[in-house]
């Protein structure tokens, strides 16, 4: 017995060591949470080209948001996580609406927003609601991509930004493929967190909503993704 557990010991300490000189670790769970990181810019080639050249990774064509005045790039940062760039679309008329996270405002490309996986999500707003969080109403939408495939997903309204967009909308995709299966690959996820001037208020928040996303004090809200690739690790805000 007493070998047995020398032995159980050794084998954890060495799990330990490998674990520290390869760098691999368990993603957090709010990782799993991630479904997109949405990077806006005030055109959609201007904000391809200045991810080219922080993450060394040219995004692959989206598509157009039909009546919502914007289209988007991708890039995979996993199975089911991506980053999306999304600019308004000079090629479509001008909204009715203001176009989503306050995109009409953006002069330099940055990342504005982030959307968290979810199901049954008027449920989920009721109870946010009841937590004091107004996620906004369950909305629809829809994209075609260049390969003619359209894509059609369920949503929290995008233009109810909570926290100036470190609380984050959710999204159900339903039975359409997830956007990150086509789009250009080579990079992951590894690490995300944010800052706010309230900290304390939004990690709560944060927290009723069982995203455990780590929030600091700063002087002005943002949000800060780590991301591996042909670079390395870079941080993107």
């Amino acid at each position: 017995m007493k070998t047995f557990i020398i032995g159980l010991c050794l084998g954890i300490l060495m799990l330990i060591l490998t674990d520290s000189k390869t760098g691999m670790r368990e993603p957090a769970d709010y990782l799993m949470k991630v479904d997109h990181l949405v990077y806006g810019a005030p055109e959609l080639n201007r904000g391809i080209g200045e991810i080219e050249r922080i993450l060394g990774v040219r995004a692959s064509p989206g598509g157009k948001h039909p009546g919502r005045g914007t289209h988007n790039a991708l890039l995979g940062l996993g199975p089911t996580t991506y980053l999306e760039i999304i600019a308004p679309d000079p090629e479509q008329p001008q909204p009715k609406t203001p176009r989503p996270f306050g995109l009409d405002a953006v002069k330099e490309p940055r990342l504005i927003a982030w959307a968290a996986k979810g199901i049954k999500l008027d449920e989920l707003t009721r109870d946010a609601a009841r937590k004091g969080v107004q996620l906004g109403e369950v909305t629809s939408g829809s994209r075609q991509r260049p390969d003619g495939v359209v894509l059609s997903w369920r949503y929290t309204n995008p233009q109810t930004v909570v926290a100036e967009g470190i609380v984050p909308f959710f999204i159900d995709w339903g039975q359409s493929p997830h956007p990150a299966q086509t789009a250009a690959g080579g990079l992951s996820l590894v690490e995300m967190r944010a800052e706010h001037p309230d900290a304390v208020r939004v990690h709560n928040m944060l927290r009723e909503l069982g995203v455990d996303l780590p929030v600091k004090r700063g002087s002005r809200p943002q949000l800060i993704a780590v991301i591996n690739g042909p670079r390395g690790r870079v941080e993107l805000r």
